[in-house]
């Protein structure tokens, strides 16, 4: 009996489940994006790549951790709505250094 769960037990059993869930769900993510930045081509570590909204104003929520709470069907819906980039090619857009290619803002 001492391999049962308690009460106590649960609340970092819980916070474990949406850690895991969350990171199938961001891996899941970035393969359906392509899986490497669609800019420079980077995808040595997925935790560099990040959603970017090619129009702020169509944006219903984040693409953060928090944003991975979600059903699949409306982070796909959402991630429609982005670009992958790595994290220097997301500031560098931010900053108007780099323009995302034609074919994505049409």
């Amino acid at each position: 009996m001492a391999d049962k769960r308690t009460y106590k037990d649960r609340a970092a059993y819980l916070k474990q489940a949406v850690q895991k869930r969350r990171k199938e769900l961001r891996e899941k993510l970035i393969n359906y994006k392509g899986g490497k930045c669609c800019l420079c081509g980077y995808r040595k570590y997925p935790g560099a790549l990040e959603c970017h909204h090619l129009d702020s104003q169509k944006k219903d929520f984040g693409l953060s951790s928090r944003g991975l709470t979600r059903s699949w069907l409306l982070i796909k819906k959402e991630a429609d709505k982005c670009l992958l980039v790595c994290s220097n090619c997301h500031k560098e857009i931010h900053a108007k250094i780099t323009q995302p290619p034609k074919e994505t803002l049409e």
